[in-house]
């Protein structure tokens, strides 16, 4: 079984250190954020299966990381508060949080309500799939064939048909390295004569619109001398 990750943010180091080392002792990976700034940069940057979110942070409160998380993502998180009031609670899952959690608490219940939490996500990621097969996700991009729509990180992206036709064929076909005359063919379905230039352009233009960072792209890897080929993440 792959080893689920959890995001923990809360400031205070004894409680984060009680929690990680109960949780890695349940075979979890668990990373740390001190402060909301850092749990923001750490969420953009990596995928988690769970977070436990404290309200109280410094730099960025509890409820403005949720807010920006549940923009780019459905991954469970349980809010671990010392506040206990209704109005707290609802606030908190009113925002997207799937469970509450109050200070003190047990270890043993906060480990169940993980593995709970996580294995009602996966059920649902399972059901999905069952109920979708046009969807197909390459880390953070998921590309609807039926409707034709790309969405990263939850925002959807607008490619021209030619952009999707070539997106596309990348992702149907993950291992596969494509020379410019096999994309030609794909894509425009119709003989190549060489003439590189109009694929380097739709490869340049779909990288601005899909890669964080055009000029290292890391999506559509370019293999000198020989084509293009979708990146291993």
């Amino acid at each position: 079984m792959v080893q689920k990750t959890i995001l923990l943010v809360e400031d205070d180091p004894a409680i984060s250190d009680m929690v990680k080392i109960y949780l890695n002792n349940e075979a979890f990976n668990v990373e740390c954020a001190f402060d909301g700034e850092a749990a923001e940069s750490a969420f953009k940057h990596a995928h988690y299966d769970l977070v436990l979110l404290d309200l109280m942070l410094p730099k960025l409160n509890g409820m403005d990381f949720l807010k920006m998380v549940r923009t780019k993502s459905y991954v469970p998180v349980i809010i671990m508060s010392a506040k206990d009031s209704d109005v707290d609670k609802a606030l908190g899952l009113g925002f997207g949080a799937d469970d509450y959690i109050t200070k003190p608490f047990s270890m043993v219940e906060l480990a169940a309500r993980v593995k709970a939490a996580i294995r009602r996500s996966t059920q649902y990621i399972v059901n999905q799939t069952e109920l979708s097969k046009s969807i197909i996700k390459v880390h953070e991009i998921e590309l609807d064939t039926e409707n034709h729509r790309v969405m990263k990180r939850g925002v959807e992206i607008n490619l021209t048909s030619t952009e999707w036709k070539i997106l596309h064929l990348f992702f149907e076909n993950q291992k596969k390295v494509f020379t410019k005359e096999q994309i030609y063919r794909s894509v425009w379905e119709d003989d190549y004569y060489g003439d590189e230039n109009v694929i380097n352009v739709h490869i340049s233009r779909l990288r601005e619109k899909i890669e964080d960072t055009p000029s290292k792209p890391t999506y559509i890897k370019t293999l000198w001398g020989i084509g293009y080929k979708l990146g291993e993440f």
